[in-house]
């Protein structure tokens, strides 16, 4: 059964990877290879959790998230903010996430962003949960079109400014970059 997991874990890599655009430059390039060194990873951590059954259970679901995230923490120790989003790519982020809202219209999506941010804010930090409570503030359309794409078991979210890189299945807070919407 591990096995089965781990094999379809590697072969939506692979997809993943096909579907995924020329880069647009070497450092969104080294995104991708940081995603899927991340989901290499991951997908050895996913293999040592027994699988989530068909259930209705709001607990069984959340011991099951508990579980795998505390599967990935081990099986990245030492992880760190900036291990995905390194400083040149981060510095990319920055420049497609400022073009992206400076175009015409943009104003309504920022305000829209802004005005449903939690406050205060909370803490983010690498390997955390993403915070109970807290809504899950997705990206525009738009912005996201503009993004490189992630593979199904990752998303982009935002924090304030900062833009979050959030494992779904696991809710747990793979990598951050800060000051991403200026």
């Amino acid at each position: 059964m591990a096995i089965r997991r781990l094999t379809a874990s590697l072969m939506g890599i692979s997809l993943w990877a096909a579907q995924v655009s020329p880069p647009a430059s070497p450092n969104i390039a080294d995104f991708g290879k940081g995603v899927a060194k991340y989901l290499k990873v991951r997908g050895n951590a996913v293999s040592a959790v027994p699988a989530l059954k068909a259930t209705g259970s709001p607990e069984e679901i959340l011991d099951h998230e508990r579980d795998l995230a505390i599967s990935i923490r081990a099986a990245r120790p030492g992880a760190a903010a900036g291990d995905i989003f390194t400083p040149a790519i981060a510095a990319e982020f920055r420049r497609i996430l400022q073009a992206a809202l400076s175009t015409p219209g943009a104003d309504r999506m920022k305000k829209s962003m802004s005005d449903s941010q939690p406050s205060p804010l909370p803490q983010i930090t690498v390997d955390a949960a993403y915070p109970a409570g807290v809504p899950v503030q997705s990206m525009p359309p738009s912005v996201l079109r503009q993004l490189p794409p992630l593979p199904p078991e990752l998303e982009y979210r935002v924090v304030g400014r900062t833009l979050i890189l959030r494992d779904i299945e696991a809710n747990l807070i793979v990598d951050y970059l800060n000051e991403a919407l200026l």
